[in-house]
């Protein structure tokens, strides 16, 4: 089991580095993708940057989750904007957000002490 959560968080990490640094870099594909969503290009710039502090997070020990929850949070996101609006295929971001989801729930723990800690509070 370990190594599945950390293939997966491998995975994650390549996949939302190369999509989150391409948003900042400004690539055309997802110059003319945020214009069809029709929130601006600010929105790139903000998921952008999301998606590379997710997959870091993902490394920091203690973290995991957040990062985890963070990546399934935009996931789904992505998932509504194509289905409601781009068109093509909603499959990639199932799949990102599937994998997100599992190596959430892997370190669920994480979200239960913190929740117990300000309990005590």
């Amino acid at each position: 089991m370990r190594y599945a959560i950390l293939c997966a968080k491998a995975l994650l990490t390549l996949a939302f580095l190369a999509a989150g640094g391409a948003k900042l870099a400004g690539a055309e594909m997802m110059l003319v993708t945020y214009d069809a969503i029709g929130v601006g290009q600010w929105f790139r710039y903000l998921t952008g940057g999301v998606e590379i502090a997710g997959a870091a997070l993902l490394w920091v020990c203690g973290r995991e989750a957040w990062g985890a929850a963070i990546l399934a949070v935009t996931m789904v996101g992505a998932a509504l904007a194509h289905l409601l609006i781009l068109g093509p295929s909603a499959v990639p971001a199932f799949v990102l957000g599937g994998l997100s989801a599992f190596v959430l729930y892997a370190h669920r723990e994480q979200l239960t002490r913190r929740a117990a800690l300000t309990e005590q509070a």
